[in-house]
């Protein structure tokens, strides 16, 4: 869908809020078709954002990593 959001997910290192925000970000830009809403629009735009940058960081938190079984 968003082929500019990268994969957040690593084994090296977390994922920093820039990085979770900026990928909610291009995700509610995607949704909406807004790069930049307008003022009447700018409070819903940014709410949301903030739901998803909130969701993404507690998904990122408790995901388990894959295990290969053999």
């Amino acid at each position: 869908m968003c082929r500019s959001i990268v994969t957040l997910r690593r084994p090296d290192e977390p994922a920093t809020d820039a990085e979770i925000e900026a990928a909610a970000r291009q995700f509610v830009r995607k949704i909406s078709g807004y790069r930049v809403p307008s003022q009447r629009n700018a409070e819903a735009f940014e709410g949301a954002i903030a739901e998803i940058a909130e969701s993404s960081r507690r998904l990122l938190e408790t995901v388990q990593p894959a295990t290969t079984s053999r």
